[in-house]
């Protein structure tokens, strides 16, 4: 697959971020190790969630990453494509929700 709609080499561009804004992203950094560290739901578990969640926010960068980190925490092909079908139906079902929206539109006037 291509990269021409997101370089990979655009995450060197958040050396200037880190420049700018060097605190907040080393406190960023930190909260997400922790995050990922082993807890009451093991680092693999937690990667599988990060995949179908960075494939609601439809964030590149996380899908690559969060795949990578999670089979590096032990994650099977097949689990990985399971949170990916995760994803999916969550960001249907939002889809399927807001049409309820445009269904009470449909019945307003102007």
């Amino acid at each position: 697959m291509g990269d021409h709609y997101y370089a990979k080499d655009g995450l060197q561009n958040i050396a200037k971020l880190v420049e700018l804004k060097g605190d907040l992203f080393n406190a960023f950094f930190i909260f997400d190790q922790k995050v990922f560290a082993e807890g009451a739901l093991p680092t693999k578990v937690k990667e599988l969630i990060a995949i179908g969640a960075a494939h609601v926010t439809r964030c590149p960068y996380c899908i690559d990453g969060h795949v990578r980190r999670a089979k590096k925490a032990g994650a099977t092909d097949e689990e990985i494509a399971e949170a990916v079908f995760v994803g999916i139906a969550m960001s249907a079902g939002a889809a399927v929700a807001h049409s309820c929206i445009a269904m009470d539109a449909m019945g307003k006037k102007g």
